[in-house]
């Protein structure tokens, strides 16, 4: 098991109590900020008058879990959230109403054996993934059925996958002195998931340092990527032509493409710019631009070059501590951080704005999905879901300024 010394991820073993979390976080606050890049953040005078229309509340608090949010995945007018072991489902009007959220104790819909890292919804199966080492997949029922737990469909790998893979020696690969397993298997924290953008795949990235690509039809894993970085792997982002880009407590982004001619994915670049490790990364809608943040409280934006390649242009500062989460909607990038505030970014090629500062939450903010708000059609409105160490989901609505 590697040393995750660089990630904020060492610090949200389940092994710990939230009072030990929260007193060694600061740890990570001295990590230096990068005074190499430029910022891309607009004169204070603009971001004043930015700042005063820019209008945000927090509609609800989502109360219930007692362990903090590790996940949160939006689809319609549902919400996953993964909170130690188990999963639950918050629907409808609990989502952005100060109502009694149905007497939400009763909304688990999935328990794992190990915490939940990530969460990914595809169609009626639901993907999570697990410190344990595992990905579970449930069935997810009819939303208005009351029938409440999932059936758990698999876990990854399969008892066949592990079965076939266990009987040719060149399928065994050495975790530790005396122990082998197949290759197959993650032998550390399951730390994040994706989907590929025809949904044909899943992507796996672990603390272990593989990623692991699996066949959503069938579970069966396809390819395993060894020592992928040199340390452990915090975060995966796929674009729509299939780049795939990893985060890593090396302080690394890494970027894997699988040619037409080639069955396996194959190193293309290597983003070097961030001094601590990488927590998160988001791409914007088009797929042109990266967002990655890490422990050095920035977020470094990365945009193609006229061949194509990621090239660094700029970071956006003004979070205190380190950035634990990115989401991206619209035209629109929100950060989360271990200094306990939500940012709202906007902007495109080397002129950003901070169009708010979102406070409320009583620990770090590990994660964030935001929507487009559909019902409300003066402005440009959106809906925030942030979940915290604090162990509260917050709703969040906000309205930008139109362009």
């Amino acid at each position: 098991m590697s040393d995750h010394h660089a990630s904020y991820s060492d610090y949200d073993s389940q092994s710990r109590s939230d009072d030990h979390l929260q007193t060694n976080l600061p740890a990570l606050y001295s990590q230096p900020s990068l005074p190499s890049l430029p910022s891309l953040t607009s004169n204070p005078d603009h971001y004043q008058e930015i700042l005063s229309t820019t209008h945000h509340h927090c509609l609800t608090t989502l109360k219930g879990h007692t362990s903090y949010i590790s996940s949160l995945n939006l689809v319609g007018k549902f919400l996953y959230s993964g909170s130690g072991k188990e999963i639950r489902l918050w629907k409808g009007n609990s989502l952005d109403s100060e109502i009694d959220h149905e007497n939400l104790s009763n909304n688990v819909v999935a328990v794992g054996k190990g915490a939940v890292k990530s969460l990914v919804v595809l169609e009626d199966k639901l993907f999570s993934a697990h410190q344990d080492h595992k990905i579970r997949v449930w069935k997810i029922n009819n939303q208005e059925s009351d029938k409440q737990k999932y059936t758990r469909l698999a876990t990854l790998p399969t008892l066949g996958d592990r079965a076939f893979k266990s009987l040719l020696p060149k399928n065994q690969v050495q975790i530790r002195r005396h122990k082998t397993c197949t290759w197959v298997h993650h032998v550390d924290t399951v730390s994040a998931i994706a989907l590929s953008s025809d949904e044909s795949l899943l992507y796996s990235v672990s603390w272990d340092r593989t990623i692991k690509i699996w066949r959503t039809n069938n579970f069966k894993c396809l390819e395993s990527v060894a020592n992928a970085h040199d340390d452990a792997i915090n975060a995966v982002a796929l674009s729509n032509d299939d780049s795939v880009y990893t985060g890593s407590a090396d302080k690394n982004i890494k970027v894997w493409r699988k040619s037409s001619k080639e069955s396996k994915h194959s190193l293309v670049a290597t983003l070097e710019k961030h001094n601590s490790g990488i927590n998160a990364l988001a791409l914007s809608t088009d797929g042109s631009v990266l967002y990655s943040g890490a422990c050095d409280r920035s977020i470094v934006v990365w945009g193609k070059d006229g061949g194509g390649n990621m090239v660094v242009v700029g970071a956006l500062r003004g979070h205190s501590q380190s950035i634990l989460c990115l989401a991206v909607v619209s035209d629109l990038l929100f950060s989360g951080s271990a200094d306990k505030t939500i940012r709202i970014w906007r902007g495109s090629d080397k002129s950003y704005s901070c169009l708010a500062v979102l406070e409320g939450h009583r620990g770090p903010v590990k994660c964030l999905t935001a929507t487009i708000d559909h019902d409300n059609t003066t402005d440009a409105s959106y809906l925030l879901y942030s979940g915290s160490l604090d162990c509260d989901i917050r709703v969040w609505q906000i309205n930008v300024p139109l362009l």
